[in-house]
């Protein structure tokens, strides 16, 4: 049994899906960065400084301290229930520059690959000159008439 599980282990596309969920963890720490550190910034400041992860309404009062809150941390510190509209937006943006370079590397492989079949195979068979039946392309001798074919 451990040495079937070990077999399975290693296979290429076990190690190779292991790769990709490594790398897509990282991948999404560096664009909920980009949304949050980069992005979200100025679109907030465009819109007269709102913080999107600030954005909440609230549903129920907490039960240690009284509203209004300052901010969503002040809110669920003091026990509040709130819809976290502002922390949404930016988890929707977030899934839109995934979604959107998860396309383009899909995109680019299928154009690699396309230009990959495009390309004209060599041709592996010729045409016999006395019999014109097909034979291998390095032949010397039709198989079919048996006749010596010319380098």
């Amino acid at each position: 049994m451990l040495k079937e599980f070990k077999e399975f282990a290693m296979k290429g596309n076990v190690v190779d899906m292991a790769v990709g969920i490594i790398i897509g963890g990282a991948f999404g720490t560096i664009v909920k960065s980009m949304v949050g550190d980069v992005i979200m910034p100025p679109v907030g400041l465009a819109l007269g400084g709102v913080d999107f992860s600030n954005m909440f309404a609230l549903l129920k009062q907490g039960s240690e301290v009284a509203g209004p809150y300052a901010s969503l941390a002040d809110a669920q510190a003091a026990g509040a229930v709130t819809l976290n509209y502002g922390v949404f937006i930016n988890n929707v943006i977030s899934f839109i520059i995934v979604a959107f370079a998860v396309f383009m590397l899909v995109k680019s492989m299928n154009s690699a690959k396309k230009k990959e079949e495009a390309a004209p195979a060599a041709p592996t068979t010729k045409d016999c000159p006395q019999c014109l039946q097909t034979i291998p392309i390095k032949a010397t001798r039709c198989g079919h008439c048996t006749s010596q074919i010319a380098a």
